[in-house]
């Protein structure tokens, strides 16, 4: 049985993914900040039959991802999904930016990210699949930016698509494929509601998307249909 561990397991679409991996049968890491007001995933995990494991784990703080990493000494990651992220605040603009806030975006979308991998490297390295996945978005791509705005969001996540560009090649020797995704527009919190896709659509296409995926496909940054997004 295969093992994800995923990071903002308590809503959206980290919560989605514990649902759908759990129901074909994966054993679940569920990592998120705050497991005693994370109502909906202990619900789900209370229904899963021992296959999802809720786990404490801030992204932000390196002390807690650490702690975190220590419950799971020895154990095999066949897949791990950096999913964990924030938006930032409304009415950021040219003119009106709060940089504290900025850097606590970046805290979460960039470093995040790279704080998980670090702490359970050995643990990836040790399951079959070998695969590090990031949950990033399109605001991240330069080529694609056409409205301008959004300087905390997209930054961070551009700079996180070349962190994992560059774990991609460092992890190569070792057999660890590094893909970056795009969801899509998804109907969550942070997409709002106007989104074209529902978190269930967007997990099943990613799930296929992670399943095919080949060593060859590291470094890669792709939407959640397979098809690669523009730097």
């Amino acid at each position: 049985m295969p093992t994800v561990l995923v990071t903002g397991a308590n809503r959206g679409l980290g919560l989605e993914f514990a649902r759908q991996y759990a129901a074909e049968g994966w054993q679940v890491l569920a990592a998120c900040r705050a497991p005693e007001a994370a109502t909906d995933l202990q619900g789900l995990a209370a229904e899963s039959g021992g296959r999802i494991r809720v786990l404490e784990m801030n992204v932000t703080d390196t002390a807690s991802v650490r702690a975190a990493a220590a419950t799971l000494k020895g154990e095999a990651i066949d897949l791990l999904l950096n999913n964990a992220g924030v938006g930032g605040p409304p009415g950021q603009q040219l003119g009106n930016l709060d940089y504290a806030a900025w850097a606590r975006v970046l805290d979460a979308n960039t470093l995040g990210p790279m704080r998980v991998v670090e702490a359970l490297l050995e643990n990836v390295a040790q399951g079959k699949l070998k695969r590090i996945v990031t949950v990033t978005s399109a605001m991240g791509s330069i080529e694609d930016n056409a409205s301008g705005g959004r300087y905390a969001y997209r930054s961070s996540k551009a700079a996180v698509n070349m962190v994992m560009k560059s774990l991609s090649i460092d992890l190569a020797p070792r057999g660890i494929t590094c893909i970056m995704v795009h969801p899509g527009w998804v109907r969550t919190d942070m997409g709002g509601p106007g989104g074209k896709i529902t978190p269930a659509e967007s997990v099943r296409a990613l799930r296929s998307l992670i399943e095919s995926i080949k060593p060859e496909d590291s470094g890669k940054f792709l939407n959640y249909d397979g098809k690669p997004y523009p730097w």
